[in-house]
């Protein structure tokens, strides 16, 4: 008897304790967010030289849980990341039917929007 009731207050601390952990987590591990696409290419670069120095060495428990909320920055990073390329691919297009049609006023607005953007990506 004494081990179904030690075993329900396991049970009942180990819930309790999972929904604490829980909101904490969902509370505190929001990620730095990343509203255009510079700070999501910065973002992008910072926190994987922090991925990987920590992958680089012994892991501990606590490494675990800085890699974990990393995960939250490099995912909103991406996230803008990917959204803008395929804003990018879209322009590119741009770029490409009207250099394709021969319209010069088309690429005049699209070729620079494209550059510009592009740019940010790779320098």
């Amino acid at each position: 008897m004494k081990n179904v009731v030690k075993g329900a207050l396991l049970a009942v601390s180990l819930v309790i304790a999972g929904g604490a952990l829980a909101s904490e987590e969902s509370s505190h591990f929001k990620g730095l967010a990343a509203p255009d696409l510079q700070t999501a290419v910065a973002n992008l670069s910072e926190y994987n030289q922090r991925l990987e120095a920590v992958l680089s060495g012994e892991m501990t428990d606590m490494d675990l849980v800085k890699v974990h909320e990393l995960t939250y920055t490099l995912e909103n990073a991406l996230e803008k990341i990917n959204i803008d390329l395929e804003e990018l691919a879209n322009t590119l297009e741009r770029v490409h039917i009207a250099s394709e049609t021969f319209n010069r006023e088309a690429l005049k607005e699209a070729g620079p929007a494209y550059l510009n953007t592009a740019r940010i990506i790779v320098k």
